[in-house]
């Protein structure tokens, strides 16, 4: 009898150490450090361009400034830009209380304006020119560029800009990529509107001329917005004036 009443409370052990061993070989194994694979595809290579781009390194990217679908209260309309200079985000404004959220880098320009304005011009992989005030500032770096620079890979403008325009004038403010990919989510020295290669080809894919843009620096994106009104019409400007970046 003795002998019989061990036998139970061994069996029950074996076989608790036998789904002890199974939980374990079922484990999953821990995720490597870096990049969600998502992201990771998401900001590769883009070898179609016209000067092929090399993938965005966001190793060190702080994941919030990546691209994603995130919810969004505001008064604008779907389709509109909104761009939070404070937080570092641009917002294409989508329905049912959602908005495509991109990471933004603010340059001197880019503290400066705020308000509306419309989409004037799109272009891809734009001829830049400095400014006479950026080329006053810093002699040195930019005297040189003065007469402008070709389009290409290290072009400060990147692959597409989007040129903002009030009643039928440009700005000089514009929505542009970026030769570095650290700046997203800083404030830099120079500068409108940057976003990763990938995000502003994005975005330039999803916007047409005459998008409304509303540029908040401090104000509540809740606040009402002005009725929507037709875009007025946009003057296209001299090939070599002058485009700040």
């Amino acid at each position: 009898m003795c002998v019989s009443h061990l036998v139970q409370p061994l069996t029950l052990l074996l076989v608790l150490a036998a789904l002890a061993g199974c939980a374990t070989s079922t484990a999953q194994p821990p995720r490597p450090r870096g990049p969600d694979p998502y992201f990771t595809a998401m900001y590769g290579p883009q070898p179609d361009e016209a000067f092929p781009l090399p993938a965005t390194d966001i190793s060190k990217v702080d994941p919030r400034f990546l691209r994603q679908q995130v919810p969004y209260v505001t008064h604008e309309p779907p389709g509109t830009i909104v761009i939070d200079t404070p937080d570092r985000y641009l917002y294409l404004v989508q329905g049912g209380g959602m908005a495509l959220r991109y990471g933004i880098g603010v340059g001197k320009a880019g503290l400066e304006f705020a308000g509306e304005a419309r989409i004037g011009r799109k272009a891809q992989w734009p001829r830049w020119i400095p400014t006479s005030d950026m080329v006053a500032r810093e002699p040195e770096r930019y005297g040189p560029l003065a007469d402008g620079m070709d389009p290409g890979p290290t072009n400060p403008l990147g692959p597409r800009a989007l040129y903002l325009y009030q009643d039928g004038k440009d700005t000089l403010f514009r929505i542009h990529g970026t030769t570095e990919a650290w700046s997203i989510g800083n404030a830099v020295s120079s500068g409108c509107i940057r976003m990763f290669n990938p995000d502003i080809i994005d975005l330039y894919n999803r916007v047409q001329e005459g998008t409304r843009v509303v540029v908040i620096q401090a104000q509540s994106p809740m606040e009402p917005a002005m009725p929507p009104v037709d875009a007025p019409p946009m003057q296209t400007p001299a090939e070599e004036a002058p485009l700040a970046f």
